[in-house]
C-alpha cells in the first residue's frame, strides 16, 4: 500500500488560497516561495532589502510569479491579516508585528518548525553553542553507513519542508538547530542532542536566559519515549534532566559514568551499570581535540540502536572533520596551518587551542557579540607564542591577555591587523618549524565578511597562495 503522509495532505488543503507572508529570503525560505505558489496561496514576501539588493534569483521569481512584496526598512509594516506566516531564522518571535499577529490568530511558523511536525520519520536534532555542526555530520555519516536513507537540514544540508512529500517512515531526518531556530517551536525532535551551553548570540537575544530557554525546546516537547542526549561536564545541561520527559543519556570527558559514554585515557568508552567497554581509540581518529571526542560520544549514543557499533565506529574513523572546523589547509616550511573559522565564540577557540601539544601562532578576532573574553586569556598564555588581532574585538581580547600576563607575569608578543591578509604575512613571518598556525577567531565574521564560510575560504586562499610566493 502506498504510503500517504496525511498530515501533510491536510497542511496542503488548508494553505490553498490562503495568505501566506514569506519573511526573509535566505536558503531555507527560498524553496517556500514555489511551493506556496504552486499550491495556490497567495504569495507575499517580506525583506529589509530593497528589490535591487536581492539577488537576481528571487527578483526573477517575483517577477514570474507577480508575488506581492514588502521590502525595504520598514517592511513589517504591511504584515496584517495574513493566515500564514513564515519567519527566518534572523526574524525573532518577539518582533511586535509578529506578536500582533499571532494574537490576532495567524499560523506563525518556521521551516524548521513544519519539518519537524510534518515529517513521517524519525528525526534527530542537534543544537548546542559548540559542536553541533560536528555532531550532525558525524550522525549523517554513520546512518548512511548504516544503509538508511538520510536527510541532512536546519544549518546544514538543504532545506527540507518541500521535502517532506518524499519522506518514507524508515527515513531519517538529521537537523542541526540553533536557538533562533528553536526559538518558538512546540515540538521536538525523537532524538535530541544538546552538546553544551555557554554565551552565545547575546547580541540578538534578550538575556542568556532566553538564549537558554530556546534551546530547551529541542527536548520539551518529546514524549516519553523521547532520548535526549546531553553533556555531563556542562553545569547548564547536567540539570537538564530535571526537565526532560523521556530517557536521559550523559556523555563526559571529565567523570567516569556509570551510565552513558565517556572519553577515558584516549579512549572512548560505553558505560552501562559501570561495565564500560572500550568502543573506539582516539589515535585512530582523524579529527583533533577533546571537543571532538565528546561529539563522537554524542552521535555514537544517538545512533546505537540504529546502526551497528562496528559500522558506527569505521565510519566515524573515515570522518575527516567538516570545513572550517580545525580543517588542515597544508603545511609550509614545517609549519602546519589550520583553518577554524567556525569559532566564533571565546569557549570554542579555547577548545581548538587544546586540540594541540605543539606551540601555536593564534589569529583571532572579528565581530562583537558582546561576548566576555577574559576566559581565552589564560589558554591563550599557556599554548600561544605570538598572538596576531583582528577586527572589532581585537581590543578586548588584547586587553585580557595583557591582563592576565600582568597577573601572571607572563608575556607574549601581539600583533594588531587591519586586514586578514596581513595577518596571514605576519604568521608566516614569525612561525617556525614544528609550529601550528591556528585561524581561531572566537568572534563572529559579520565585521568583514558575509559569514564564518566566506572568511574561512578568504584564509585558505591566502594560505595557498602564500606557500607559492
Amino acid at each position: 500500500m502506498e504510503f500517504v503522509n496525511e498530515r501533510l495532505k491536510e497542511f496542503n488543503q488548508y494553505a490553498k488560497n490562503k495568505k501566506v507572508a514569506i519573511i526573509g529570503v535566505g536558503v531555507s525560505n527560498i524553496p517556500l516561495i514555489d511551493y506556496f505558489y504552486n499550491l495556490g496561496s497567495k504569495v507575499t514576501i517580506f525583506n529589509d532589502k530593497e528589490l535591487d539588493e536581492l539577488p537576481q534569483k528571487i527578483v526573477n521569481k517575483i517577477n514570474f510569479y507577480g508575488i506581492e512584496t514588502s521590502l525595504g526598512k520598514n517592511y513589517l509594516s504591511k504584515l496584517k491579516g495574513f493566515d500564514i506566516i513564515f519567519r527566518s531564522p534572523s526574524c525573532l518571535p518577539t518582533v511586535p508585528e509578529l506578536r500582533t499577529e499571532i494574537q490576532r490568530g495567524a499560523l506563525v511558523t518556521t521551516e524548521i518548525e513544519m519539518v519537524l511536525k510534518m515529517c513521517p520519520c524519525k528525526v534527530i536534532g542537534i543544537t548546542g553553542s559548540e559542536g553541533k555542526t560536528t555532531t550532525t555530520s558525524i550522525i549523517y555519516e554513520v546512518l548512511k553507513a548504516g544503509g538508511y536513507n538520510c536527510y541532512l537540514g536546519g544549518n546544514i544540508g538543504t532545506p527540507l519542508f518541500t521535502k517532506i512529500k518524499e519522506m518514507m517512515p524508515d527515513d531519517i531526518v538529521v537537523l542541526e538547530l540553533s536557538s533562533f531556530q528553536l526559538m518558538d517551536v512546540d515540538a521536538s525532535p525523537d532524538i535530541a542532542i544538546v552538546t553544551n551551553i555557554t554565551p552565545n548570540h547575546l547580541n540578538v537575544h534578550s538575556s542568556y536566559e532566553e538564549y537558554i530557554d530556546a534551546k530547551k525546546n529541542i527536548f520539551k516537547y518529546q514524549n516519553e519515549d523521547g532520548i535526549l542526549i546531553t553533556n555531563y561536564d556542562n553545569e547548564i545541561t547536567k540539570e537538564f534532566n530535571k526537565e526532560a520527559t523521556g530517557k536521559i543519556i550523559y556523555f563526559s570527558s571529565r567523570e567516569k559514568l556509570e551510565n552513558g559514554w565517556i572519553v577515558d585515557q584516549n579512549v572512548i568508552k560505553e558505560c552501562n551499570d559501570r561495565v564500560r567497554r572500550h568502543v573506539l581509540n582516539t589515535d585512530d581518529l582523524t579529527l583533533r581535540g577533546m571537543h571532538n571526542y565528546e561529539n563522537i560520544c554524542a552521535a555514537l549514543a544517538a545512533t546505537k540502536n540504529l546502526v551497528d557499533i562496528d559500522t558506527a565506529v569505521k565510519a566515524i574513523c573515515d570522518f575527516n572533520g567538516v570545513e572550517h572546523r580545525l580543517e588542515f589547509i597544508r603545511e609550509i616550511d614545517g609549519v602546519k596551518w589550520y583553518n577554524d573559522s567556525s569559532s566564533s565564540s571565546p569557549t570554542r577557540t579555547i577548545a581548538g587551542l587544546k586540540a594541540f601539544n605543539e606551540d601555536i601562532i593564534l589569529i583571532a578576532g572579528g565581530y562583537d557579540k558582546n561576548l566576555d573574553y577574559t576566559p581565552i586569556a589564560k589558554p591563550i598564555l599557556d599554548k600561544v607564542k605570538k598572538l596576531i588581532l583582528i577586527g572589532d574585538t581585537a581590543t578586548k581580547i588584547f586587553n585580557c591577555v595583557k591582563e592576565e600576563g600582568e597577573i601572571q607575569g607572563k608575556n607574549i608578543d601581539i600583533y594588531l591587523c587591519d586586514d586578514l591578509a596581513q595577518t596571514v604575512a605576519l604568521a608566516k613571518k614569525y612561525a617556525k618549524p614544528g609550529q601550528i598556525v591556528l585561524f581561531s577567531p572566537a568572534s563572529a565574521s559579520f565585521d568583514m565578511f558575509k559569514n564564518f564560510a566566506d572568511r574561512g575560504n578568504k584564509f585558505k586562499k591566502l594560505v595557498n597562495n602564500s606557500a607559492i610566493d
